[in-house]
């Protein structure tokens, strides 16, 4: 509907613009420590209170936000990439025997949830930013690969696809002049549901630890800090888990509207 694709679009705006704007302003320095102001409800001063070391709240979740949308931004950036020409090289070799390699390759990752596949990581690497872009990243290269290729295999019967064939294009330029443009719609709303899905992992990776490490906020770990003070001081981990709220509705709105708007189906019927 078009009340989804605009609620959001303007709720993934307002994390947007609040994340752009914690690189020039924030209210106070998230990292400055001031002890005697710790555990603040929010006020006047500070507008979303204080954490127990005095931090404002407001600034970190503005720079958090920066944080989880960098990582999640890079991981599907890196499904995209990899999983898309995979798919691609999939559907054209068709029971192939790199068809096959391909799609138990993906099986093989798809056992290993990104929790998991972060810890390996981090066992050889250490705990990171870096590290979770990387461990989201591959989770998110199968998924793509999945999609791309059944919507590929789709197109390979129809009737334009014949006509290239006959034309003496070769499988690769047939699936990057013809097949990608006709399946990029699904690509951009299943990136919009991956984004979303990557905010959530990033923030159960900065939860356990395995994310971006202090002093760089992250919600995850706003949450975890919060979770031993939820009795004395509950805003403080009211407010970064409203905000992965907030994100994560509004990318599934704005996935969902994307949805209804690109299909070509669904426009037919509105008319």
């Amino acid at each position: 509907m078009k009340r989804n694709l605009i609620i959001g679009a303007a709720l993934s705006a307002i994390v947007v613009l609040a994340a752009a704007m914690s690189f020039v302003w924030t209210p106070f320095d998230h990292a400055a420590l001031n002890i005697p102001a710790k555990l603040q409800t929010p006020g006047a001063t500070h507008l979303l209170g204080t954490d127990h070391f005095g931090r404002d709240i407001l600034s970190m979740v503005m720079v958090g936000a920066r944080t989880s949308i960098a990582v999640a931004l890079v991981a599907v950036s890196i499904g995209m990439g990899l999983g898309v020409p995979l798919g691609l090289w999939a559907a054209a070799r068709k029971g192939s025997l790199l068809d096959e390699l391909i799609m138990r390759g993906n099986d093989l990752i798809f056992a290993f949830p990104a929790i998991v596949i972060a810890i390996l990581i981090t066992a050889v690497f250490g705990a990171g930013a870096v590290n979770a872009i990387i461990a989201i990243g591959i989770f998110n290269v199968p998924v793509f690969a999945r999609i791309t290729r059944g919507a590929a295999l789709s197109l390979w019967e129809r009737e334009f696809i014949m006509a290239a064939r006959v034309a003496g294009k070769s499988a690769m330029r047939i699936s990057a002049e013809h097949i990608l443009p006709n399946v990029m719609n699904l690509l951009i709303v299943q990136g919009t549901i991956q984004f979303s899905l990557g905010i959530l992992a990033e923030a159960g990776l900065s939860y356990v630890g395995l994310g971006a490490q202090p002093p760089t906020p992250s919600w995850g770990r706003m949450l975890a800090d919060a979770q031993t003070l939820v009795s004395i001081a509950p805003h403080m981990a009211l407010i970064p888990g409203c905000a992965i709220i907030v994100t994560v509705l509004g990318l599934n709105l704005l996935g969902d509207g994307l949805r209804d708007y690109l299909d070509p189906r669904l426009r037919v019927a509105r008319v």
